[in-house]
């Protein structure tokens, strides 16, 4: 007999053989409630989305009173009020001046509209051949044919479509004296075919949650700006609070060029996602050529029932601790995994902000590592050979103590020697 959910192909999932899925029915606070009455903390925040936790009356109500005016309307020839709001608070809140606002709906796709304004921002200068872009291994960005093209060539999910992909230019973050060296040369060397710099600010998410030190964005920055490339900081994962401030960047003291948006920014409400620009690379798509402006266009771009959303959440981030709550998060995460540092088995345990990684050597199998956590009564999805714990800001700390508890329990389980 076939089940309504035998209709659905599941992400980054095996179809064959996979267990099936937990049903959920309803989410408060931290907690998603499952068909079967359990309860779950939810250790990874929806990927990395619901900052707020589950179903903020605030954000509620917004995108109720929305509802009733204008769920939607198209972006092409009109405006309305929610987007306007969204994109004058966005670009008071952001380093530098940071301050042209493009709305998409997913965080693949602002990473494809920043490399297209890369690309473009050199066509409209009339150089040809600027194409490329460098990025770093270790780095994800998106499931879209561009952001494919930037991930990881490698180790990255997407390393078997190398092929179908544009090539780009990969080099090692600038982590020691070395590598800066040669990150240097080789921008030298690709510099008449590249268009810009992509880097994850501070943490490379969902390439395994490797994490580097502000200094080293800093020299991204700098050898960016030398070589005369624009940098585009792909802030999907660790803006909003993620990584202890509202944007990775300021721990640097850097103000990118472009920087792209998504996870969090409407409090893991609706999907919405945000390609920002600096005046600088706005004004080269100013001509009274119409072929020099940007041709980009998602039908639902800047919908309002998410802009009502996002505007709900950055009023939460104002009125409301998160920043403390991240930090406090982090001191927590950094006490509670330290019974694994140095653990046979294990590679390493680190935590930035709120967040925190726990990496094999001798990656176990990780189905029944998710079988365990799930009887522990949490929500956590390790993938490659770490599992991690991004929770909602707001998480109280017995939840938070439960999602440590579980995940130390549980790694010590698989990795006994």
């Amino acid at each position: 007999m076939t089940r309504p959910r035998d209709h659905l192909w599941r992400p980054y999932t095996q179809m064959k053989n996979a267990a099936p899925p937990l049903e959920a029915v309803r989410t408060h606070g931290t907690r998603i409630v499952l068909a079967d009455g359990r309860e779950l903390v939810d250790g990874i925040a929806s990927w990395w989305t619901a900052a707020h936790g589950y179903n903020h009356p605030h954000i509620r109500a917004a995108v109720a009173a929305q509802l009733e005016a204008m769920p939607h309307v198209m972006f092409g020839g009109l405006t309305h009020a929610p987007a306007e709001g969204l994109a004058a608070r966005l670009a008071a809140l952001l380093p530098g001046d940071l301050d042209h606002v493009f709305f998409s709906d997913s965080g693949s796709v602002a990473v494809e509209v920043a490399l297209k304004m890369a690309v473009q921002l050199w066509l409209n200068r009339g150089v040809a051949g600027r194409t490329r872009i460098l990025a770093f291994r270790g780095g994800y960005h998106g499931d879209t044919l561009g952001a494919m093209s930037v991930c990881d060539p490698q180790e990255g999910m997407h390393r078997r479509f190398g092929a179908y992909l544009p090539t780009q230019v990969f080099c090692d973050l600038p982590t020691d004296a070395e590598r800066i060296a040669a990150l240097d040369s080789c921008l030298a060397r690709h510099r008449e075919t590249l268009a810009a710099v992509i880097v994850e600010p501070l943490v490379q998410g969902a390439g395994g949650m490797r994490m580097h030190p502000p200094a080293v964005l800093a020299a991204v920055a700098r050898l960016a700006q030398a070589h005369g490339l624009p940098l585009i900081a792909d802030e999907i994962f660790t803006g909003f609070g993620r990584t202890g401030t509202l944007f990775a960047c300021e721990q640097a003291g850097i103000v990118p060029d472009i920087l792209c948006l998504s996870k969090a920014l409407t409090g893991g409400t609706m999907a919405l996602a945000a390609t920002v620009a600096t005046g600088a690379v706005f004004s080269e798509f100013l001509s009274d050529d119409p072929a020099a402006a940007l041709m980009h266009g998602p039908t639902f771009m800047a919908n309002p029932l998410a802009c009502a959303a996002a505007q709900a959440s950055l009023d939460l981030f104002e009125t409301e601790p998160r920043l403390a709550q991240s930090r406090a998060i982090g001191r927590r995460l950094d006490a509670g995994l330290a019974p694994l540092r140095g653990r046979p088995g294990l590679a390493d345990v680190r935590v930035l902000g709120a967040i925190g990684a726990v990496q094999w050597t001798d990656v176990p199998d990780l189905a029944e590592v998710k079988r365990r956590l799930v009887e522990r009564g949490v929500w956590v999805r390790p993938f490659g050979d770490i599992v991690y714990l991004t929770p909602a800001l707001t998480i109280d700390e017995p939840d938070l103590d439960r999602l440590i508890e579980a995940v130390v329990t549980v790694v010590c389980d698989v990795t006994r020697t």
